[in-house]
């Protein structure tokens, strides 16, 4: 009579750079939701004061604009990671599971309770690297038009150097109102995306049992290995 044994093997599946440009990304777009907000629908007004300005709305836009320069920043480091990066080249082999056919029909199989997890290449299975394209996708337009207002309110510098290329952009959008509302809808999606992204990772870290959930600290996943004794 033959025993199964369970063996687990840790994989290093997250570099440092990759697990960094996460959490400050996140960090980002927390604080990016939450000034956006203020700066179209003010919710909080300054104490009354006997200074004549009190400069809280120019507070909050600083804030902001921040977090999205720092947002730009993080989004062309981890571009590099994922083209370049020997250690995050785990991402770029999940392209190879995104176009096999195979593992698609398993993948989906495997969310249906109806079927093993599929052995993967990359990091991502097909649906999540999907879902992170269209991310990406998303988080360059909000990006673009970000810069698009940017450069209609800072004339100089940065602003100046990057406003005929914006201009272009803002024209390509049809206009600043329609910049304006492209900005939101993104900030929507993103909104949206980040609760779906939670509990994709829960549910498939707690149905795997692999440390999906903690790779994203240690950086290390767990695979799991039946052997026959």
């Amino acid at each position: 009579m033959s025993e199964q044994k369970l063996d687990r093997t840790s994989e290093y599946e997250f570099s440092i750079g990759l697990r960094l440009t996460h959490w400050i990304r996140f960090v980002a777009i927390t604080v990016l939701i939450v000034t956006g907000y203020y700066i179209s629908y003010v919710f909080i007004s300054p104490e009354i004061s006997a200074e004549p300005t009190l400069f809280l709305n120019a507070k909050w836009r600083m804030v902001h604009q921040v977090a999205g320069f720092v947002l730009i920043g993080v989004t062309i480091y981890k571009t590099y990671l994922f083209i370049f990066d020997k250690k995050s080249r785990k991402e770029l082999r999940s392209i190879s599971d995104f176009i096999n056919p195979i593992v698609w029909i398993r993948q989906i199989k495997f969310y249906l309770f109806i079927g093993r997890h599929p052995h993967l290449k990359g990091v991502y299975n097909p649906l999540q690297f999907i879902a992170y394209l269209m991310f990406y996708l998303v988080l360059f337009l909000i990006i673009l038009s970000g810069l698009v207002l940017y450069v209609h309110v800072y004339h100089e510098g940065l602003g100046g150097f990057l406003y005929e290329p914006m201009r272009f952009f803002e024209n390509l959008m049809g206009g600043l109102a329609n910049v304006r509302t492209l900005h939101r809808i993104c900030m929507w999606i993103i909104m949206i995306f980040i609760p779906v992204h939670v509990y994709m990772a829960v549910f498939n870290a707690v149905k795997g049992k692999d440390g999906a959930m903690d790779a994203i600290y240690s950086g290390y996943k767990f695979r799991k290995e039946e052997a026959e004794a």
